[in-house]
């Protein structure tokens, strides 16, 4: 458990240690490891002092990590927990009363290559609309016990638990998010009981599974969702579980916030993320793009890729490529996410990365990478392959399949490896040879029940 106090005189001696280290306004630090309230306290010490975490997927392999923390050019880098530990022994400093700025993020956004999402540094004005801008939405206060279930290296768990630590609330930090574990915690079994919390959809349908009993949510005033689309039944179920007005859920993306819907707003817009937000307008263009523009303060440029800032943003908005709807009440309603991005779980994961890993393995002629619809992830990766020479006889396909999971195995965290192979004679593909994988599952007669002819099944 993390009070507000003990967490302000640890943030005190994270930013002392960082400056002791050389680390000064518009440096970066580079974080690689699980959750913790120790983590949380050195981000949000470096915060406050103008420093910028760089907070990296802790799951990743190691040469997967190195290249990110290569690519953002940190002044620290702390991958090991006596690295941390070592920044809960610095001399305390002064600190100012809001982050400077937001940790940078890693995402692949609209190409292959995961990009760095930047903010640069606040100066007092923006740090302070800022920081009311996410802690007045969801009115965190001093009575507030937060549960960070989501890993710190997602930017809304840094949000939420920054906001209430520095609204005099309470923070109790998952190491990871188990079921069980989160369903002890809301009873109140590791001290004070949970006043908010946030889940990926796939979480909060897990902890549902527990019943009411060890998992109550009924004391909470704050449960938001968001990261991927929440399976229509599992939202339904948790509005019956909470007190009325409790459940909410937002659209945003590493790059910046859209939309944010409380459960009157739902219900009576059934399918909704909601409308803007405070302070943010939205547009959708002929071609079904959402377009957000934000206030000054949540401006962002992708980190040394000017090409790409150039391309998500138009007239002071930006896009994620996301495609949507705006009803005559300005409610938002996703039509779909970016064609080539699949979304398990609330973690982002490249069809083109994990592509370049497969398209060399002996015996694959070539490969596609796509989603296939998951009610428990959203969203699950398989692989759609062609073997070289034709589709191969059953003990051939093994040996295939063998070797394409070693290789991800290899190269890949597990979150990113397909779930499944698929033979196929051929891609489908656009009159220029561009694969168009949004065809695939039609192709495979997914959609129609008809066999999907798996080597992997």
């Amino acid at each position: 458990m993390l009070t507000a106090a003990s967490a302000e005189a640890a943030q005190r001696r994270a930013a002392g240690a960082l400056a002791a280290r050389g680390l000064a306004r518009g440096d970066r630090v580079a974080f690689c490891l699980p959750s913790s309230a120790a983590l949380l306290c050195a981000v949000l010490g470096a915060l406050r002092t103008g420093v910028i975490p760089v907070l990296v997927n802790a799951t990743l392999l190691d040469a997967e990590r190195d290249a990110l923390v290569a690519d953002s050019d940190p002044a620290l880098v702390v991958t090991e927990p006596a690295g941390l530990a070592a920044l809960d022994d610095g001399p305390p400093v002064d600190l100012a009363p809001y982050p400077l700025g937001r940790p940078m993020h890693y995402t692949s956004g609209t190409t292959g290559r995961a990009k760095g999402v930047w903010s640069g540094v606040w100066d007092p004005v923006a740090a302070a609309s800022a920081f009311a801008d996410e802690a007045d939405l969801w009115g965190f206060g001093p009575d507030d016990v937060h549960l960070v279930c989501s890993p710190l290296y997602h930017s809304v768990a840094v949000r939420f638990a920054g906001g209430t630590l520095l609204r005099g609330g309470t923070c109790i930090v998952l190491g990871r998010f188990e079921a069980r574990v989160a369903g002890d915690v809301l009873a109140g079994a590791a001290g004070p009981v949970p006043t908010t919390t946030f889940m990926a959809p796939t979480a909060l349908q897990r902890v549902l599974a527990l019943g009411p009993s060890p998992a109550p949510l009924d004391h909470l005033r704050l449960l938001v969702h968001a990261g991927s689309p929440c399976p229509d039944p599992v939202k339904r179920a948790a509005l019956s579980r909470v007190r009325a007005g409790a459940l909410w859920e937002f659209y945003g993306s590493t790059e910046g916030q859209f939309t944010a819907c409380s459960p009157e707003e739902w219900e009576r817009h059934p399918g909704t993320v909601g409308r803007a937000r405070p302070g943010r307008t939205l547009s959708v263009d002929p071609e079904g793009t959402v377009w957000c523009r934000p206030p000054a303060f949540a401006r962002f440029e992708y980190w040394r890729d000017a090409a790409s800032t150039a391309a998500a943003w138009r007239d002071g908005a930006f896009t994620v490529g996301d495609l949507g709807r705006l009803d005559d009440d300005g409610y938002l309603y996703l039509d779909g996410r970016r064609d080539d991005l699949i979304i398990s779980g609330g973690v982002n994961v490249y069809p083109a990365e994990v592509e370049s890993v497969l398209c060399d393995v002996p015996g694959v002629e070539a490969v596609a990478v796509f989603a296939v619809p998951d009610e428990a992830w959203g969203q699950r990766v398989a692989a759609a392959v062609v073997p070289a020479g034709g589709l191969l006889p059953g003990r051939a396909a093994d040996g295939l399949v063998d070797a394409l999971r070693a290789r991800a195995a290899s190269r890949l965290a597990p979150y990113k490896r397909p779930k499944e192979y698929v033979a196929v004679d051929s891609l489908p593909t656009t009159a220029t040879g561009k694969v168009q994988r949004g065809r695939i599952l039609d192709q495979l007669g997914y959609r129609s029940g008809a066999s999907w002819g798996r080597i992997d099944p």
